[in-house]
C-alpha cells in the first residue's frame, strides 16, 4: 500500500471529494428562492402578508404592483413563482368573505415546483394564524399541530450524508480490490502467487485485510466529516456502526475480487466497478429515489444490492438510533450477499489454478 499511492487516494481522497460535493453542492431544500409578490392594492393587511413571505428563510421576495412585471421573469426562469394578491383582497376580508390568494409556480421542474408550492402554502398559513391571533381570535380546537421526528431541522443533508457514506464505501471497497487485483493479473504476478503452496483462503485474506483497513479508515473519515463538519446528528451506537460497516465493506471487497477474477483488465474492471457498484448504489439504494415508487421488477432488483440495506442502516443509526428491526435484518442480508460474492471468487480462482 505504501508503494501504491492510488490506493490511499481512493480510500481517503475519494470520500472527502464526495462529501464536499454532496454536503455543499447537493440539497433538496429551498433557500432564498426568488419569487414575486404582486400587491395590486398596498393596504396594511396586504403589506403584512408580503412582509411575512419576505421574512421566510426560503424566499427572496420582490414586490411589484402588477403581475405583468413578473411574467417575463417567470417565463425566463429567473423566479420560481408569483403570489398574486388581488385588489379586492382587503375588502373581502373586511366583509368576512373568502379572499383567495393566487400562487403561480414554475412547473418545468416538478420537484422544485412542489417544494415551492408547499413552502408558499405553509408561509401563507402561518401568516393567517398570526393575523387571527393578532385580531383576538383563537384557533379552532381541531387545528392540526405539526411535529417533525428524527430530522427536526428538516435538513436534507441530514438524510443525504449518512447514505453517502454507504455509496463511498461501496465504491472504495470495489475499486480497491478490482483495480489492484486486475493489475496483478495483467502483470502476471497473480499467476505466480497461485502457483505457490499458498491456499486459496490465504490469498483471499491477503488481499482483503489491507484494503479492509483502508476502507474502514475511509469510513471513519466520512463519518467524522458528516458529524463534526456538517453537523449531522449521530444517535446510534459506534460499535454497531463499526460492525455493520465491516459486514458491508467485506461484501464490497468480495464484489471487487469477483470482478477482478472475471475481468483481468484494469480498464474493464474499473468500468465494471462503476457500472455494477456506484450507479446501482446511487440510484437504487433509496438514497435519491424512493424504492416504493419504482416499478416492481426494479424493487426486487434492489433486494440483491447491499447498498440498499446499508443506506437504511446508516440513516437509522444517524437519525433514529439503535433500531434492531431495521439493523439486524439488513446486516444479515448484507452478509448473505457477501457470502455469495466470495463463493464465486473461490470457484473462479480454483478454476484458474486448474
Amino acid at each position: 500500500m505504501l508503494r501504491d499511492p492510488s490506493a490511499l487516494l481512493i480510500a481517503v481522497g475519494l470520500p472527502l471529494l464526495f462529501l464536499f460535493m454532496f454536503g455543499y453542492g447537493v440539497s433538496f431544500d429551498l433557500r432564498r428562492t426568488a419569487i414575486c409578490v404582486v400587491t395590486e392594492q398596498p393596504v396594511p393587511v396586504v403589506a403584512s402578508l408580503a412582509a411575512g413571505l419576505a421574512d421566510s428563510p426560503y424566499f427572496d421576495v420582490r414586490r411589484v404592483p402588477d403581475r405583468r412585471l413578473c411574467e417575463p421573469d417567470l417565463v425566463a426562469g429567473r423566479i420560481a413563482g408569483m403570489v398574486v394578491v388581488s385588489a379586492d383582497f382587503a375588502a373581502r376580508l373586511a366583509r368576512g368573505e373568502a379572499a383567495p390568494i393566487q400562487a403561480i409556480v414554475d412547473g418545468s421542474d416538478p420537484n422544485t415546483a412542489a417544494l415551492v408550492q408547499n413552502y408558499l402554502d405553509a408561509a401563507i398559513a402561518n401568516w393567517q394564524a398570526q393575523e387571527t391571533l393578532a385580531a383576538g381570535g383563537l384557533r379552532q380546537a381541531n387545528s392540526p399541530q405539526s411535529r417533525v421526528w428524527f430530522n427536526q431541522e428538516i435538513d436534507s443533508r441530514h438524510f443525504l450524508l449518512p447514505g453517502l457514506v454507504a455509496i463511498v464505501m461501496a465504491l472504495i471497497g470495489t475499486m480497491l480490490t478490482a483495480l489492484v487485483v486486475a493489475r496483478e493479473w495483467e502483470r502476471g504476478t497473480m499467476e505466480a502467487m497461485l502457483s505457490t503452496p499458498a491456499a486459496i483462503g490465504e490469498l483471499i485474506l491477503g488481499k482483503l485485510i489491507p484494503y479492509f483497513a483502508l476502507g474502514m479508515a475511509g469510513m471513519a473519515v466520512s463519518v467524522a466529516c458528516a458529524v463534526f463538519l456538517f453537523g449531522v446528528p449521530f444517535r446510534g451506537s459506534v460499535l454497531i456502526l463499526i460492525g455493520t460497516s465491516s459486514v458491508f465493506l467485506i461484501a464490497m471487497l468480495g464484489l471487487g475480487l469477483m470482478i477482478s477474477t472475471l475481468a483481468r483488465s484494469q480498464f474493464v474492471a474499473s468500468q465494471a466497478a462503476i457500472v455494477g457498484t456506484f450507479l446501482p448504489a446511487l440510484l437504487l439504494s433509496g438514497l435519491l429515489f424512493e424504492i416504493e415508487s419504482m416499478p416492481w421488477p426494479i424493487q426486487w432488483l434492489t433486494r440483491i444490492l447491499p447498498a440498499r440495506y446499508f443506506v437504511q442502516i446508516l440513516q437509522t443509526l444517524f437519525l433514529t438510533g439503535n433500531t434492531a428491526r431495521i439493523i439486524l435484518p439488513g446486516t444479515l442480508a448484507m452478509a448473505a450477499i457477501g457470502a455469495a460474492y466470495f463463493a464465486v471468487v473461490v470457484r473462479n480462482t480454483r478454476t484458474r489454478l486448474d
